[in-house]
């Protein structure tokens, strides 16, 4: 064998050596875990919550790195390119499970540049109506739809959102008749409702909950399979007359493909002790998240289901391709 064959040959056994040695000992410095979407909102706020708590597990800091823009897709590109080593965490909601799906092209593949790691909780969406709109449940507006076609419009932030689609399959389900208005936020959204310019939408318990509890906002139904704890009263869209209809939300985390399985569990596992945390609980519940903490296997089933059922409603509902 040739002297440069043989340095060759021992570097590979190093570095395969290396990995497994890294794992062992890891985390040894701080974790940046990216948030591709702007401070301030509620996935941040989430997330920084969690991030505190396995810093404080694990005995080192984990830093929210805010890299919003292109619907997530900036922060997302950035995990993807990073190394796979666990110090590089990316926090994501399902519309990572959209994106393949709405965009012409991606600069990382959702599917292979990821693995991952653990879905943390389960959001819930809520369907709200103006409380002068004369209708107290779902058959109700679907009736009231009928008798006035188009005359409602439905308020999305944002075309081929998570809460935008799930919209879009009630309408599939139902034959409903209302249109789409787009807003850049949550708070635009809400200030359009109180204004009368729109009068229903789709919209996460996290942001709406206060309003609903306010009287400012009606809701009459639940995306999920289940009631949510923290509207026991309001039934799901699937009682009231579309069996099936179960679409809850989700955050989770997600690494680099090619991180050490040894990582990937460490990191699934300390979530699970993050969740379970006493006074983390009462928080959730208020938020309308409800804890997961499933397995890196579970966590596949759930991303790449909900991979399928969103690429067949963006072609349901004809939505175009975004650049």
């Amino acid at each position: 064998m040739s002297f440069a064959r043989c340095l060759a040959s021992v570097a590979f056994a190093l570095g395969t050596l290396a990995a497994p040695a890294r794992a062992q000992t890891w985390p040894a410095s701080t974790i940046r875990m990216v948030v591709p979407y702007p401070a301030g909102g509620a996935t941040d706020a989430f997330a920084r919550l969690i991030a505190g708590k396995l810093g404080d597990q694990m005995n080192v800091p984990v830093i929210i790195d805010n890299k919003a823009g292109a619907g997530g897709n900036l922060g997302t590109n950035f995990v993807a390119k990073a190394a796979p080593d666990g110090y590089t965490v990316l926090f994501n909601i399902n519309g990572h499970a959209i994106s393949p799906a709405l965009y012409k092209s991606l600069p990382y593949d959702a599917d292979k540049d990821f693995l991952r790691v653990t879905q943390l909780v389960a959001t819930t969406s809520a369907l709200v109506v103006v409380p002068t709109l004369p209708v107290k449940n779902l058959q109700e507006l679907i009736a009231y739809v009928g008798a006035n076609p188009g005359n409602l419009n439905y308020g999305s932030t944002g075309v081929g959102n998570s809460l935008h689609l799930v919209m879009e399959m009630l309408k599939h389900e139902t034959g409903m008749d209302i249109q789409m208005v787009p807003f850049r936020g949550d708070g635009p959204l809400f200030a359009a409702m109180f204004g009368g310019e729109v009068q229903l939408a789709i919209v996460s318990l996290v942001t709406a909950k206060a309003h609903i509890d306010s009287g400012a906002l009606r809701a009459i139904g639940v995306s999920t399979a289940s009631r949510a704890a923290s509207l026991p009263d309001v039934p799901t869209i699937a009682e009231q007359g579309v069996p099936g209809f179960d679409v809850p939300g989700w955050m989770g985390l997600f690494v680099p493909a090619g991180t050490p399985r040894p990582i990937i569990e460490r990191l699934w596992k300390e979530s699970q002790k993050a969740l379970a945390a006493p006074d983390v609980g009462p928080i959730l519940q208020n938020l309308g998240l409800e804890p997961v903490g499933s397995s890196p296997e579970d966590f596949d089933r759930r991303y790449f289901s909900d991979r399928a059922k969103f690429q067949q409603v963006v072609k349901d509902a004809n939505i175009p391709l975004q650049d």
